[in-house]
């Protein structure tokens, strides 16, 4: 499971012009989900979201984290994050997870997301969607588990 973290003053996501999930600071979250992710490795990666410090403290350094902050986290599900990019010039998903599991990994992983924090929006699984974002810093960082 890979997550893709930015630090944001703002996100939305829309679908055919509908806003469907939006947030004020925190972190836009895209979540690729492989062939093998279980529950475990969601509970981890959400453990990690909503603790990595990529938040300024009183001293300006990045000591805080989401659930320090009580920020909003903006779950949008990127099937294209998981592709191999390694060889040639056109990426494999051969890793990625079949449409029914990656939507069963991406709900349970909202839920669970849902449960632990106050602050959670969401895109819609196997949509077009359009982001909007304005990232602060830029933070952004890639999440593995």
């Amino acid at each position: 499971m890979r997550g893709l973290i930015q630090r944001v003053q703002f996100a939305n996501v829309k679908v055919d012009g509908e806003t469907v999930g939006e947030i004020e600071e925190g972190l836009l979250l895209l979540l690729g989900v492989e062939k093998n992710d279980d529950q475990a490795k969601a509970d981890k990666l959400l453990d990690k979201v909503l603790k990595y410090r990529v938040f300024s403290d009183q001293d300006g350094k990045m000591n805080l984290g989401l659930k320090d902050t009580g920020g909003g986290l903006l779950v949008v599900s990127q099937f294209t994050l998981v592709a191999d990019t390694r060889k040639g010039l056109r990426p494999s998903f051969s890793s990625g997870a079949p449409p029914e599991h990656g939507e069963k990994m991406y709900d349970y992983f909202v839920e669970r997301a849902d449960s632990l924090h106050h602050k959670v929006a969401t895109g819609r699984f196997g949509a077009d969607m359009k982001v909007s974002l304005l990232n602060d810093g830029p933070v952004t960082f890639n999440l593995e588990v």
